[in-house]
């Protein structure tokens, strides 16, 4: 068997292996974050923790896919070695970059959220109280404060 068909398949299956382990990783551990992102709405959470791996898988697989292609025969061991290596690490940097894409995006969203709950008071106002005749004055309280 050609070496160069050898280099296709060795570097098909460790890339589809690779990628079904990171995208099941961060849909594992992503979905907590995505719950606390989301406010709590687990069912939420979990329709965009599946259209996020949807998507990883079609941009890695689509990647994978286009990459296979190899320019110059492998004739040897060192040459199997040597295209593999550059075609996984090229494979990894990707996987990297989308992990780190959507943590960039989903921690923004979530930065979002955290100002907007910090916005709202814990208690509602309960009075109002008018502002005073100077910048010196005191507030009025009390039965006394008009006179």
């Amino acid at each position: 068997m050609d070496l160069t068909v050898v280099a296709y398949i060795v570097y098909l299956l460790i890339s589809v292996g690779l990628t079904i382990w990171v995208a099941r990783t961060l849909s594992r551990n992503g979905r907590i974050f995505l719950a606390d992102v989301l406010h709590g709405n687990e069912k939420l959470a979990d329709a965009v923790n599946h259209l996020l791996v949807v998507g990883f898988y079609l941009v890695n697989f689509g990647f994978v896919a286009l990459y296979l292609s190899q320019d110059d025969a492998v004739t040897d061991a060192r040459n199997l070695f040597e295209a593999l290596s550059v075609k996984l690490g090229v494979v990894l940097l990707v996987l990297g970059v989308m992990h780190l894409g959507n943590v960039y995006v989903l921690n923004k969203i979530r930065r979002r959220g955290v100002m907007e709950r910090e916005q709202v008071p814990p208690v509602p106002p309960q009075d109002w109280t008018g502002p005073a005749k100077g910048p010196w004055a005191p507030p009025a309280t009390g039965a006394g404060a008009g006179a």
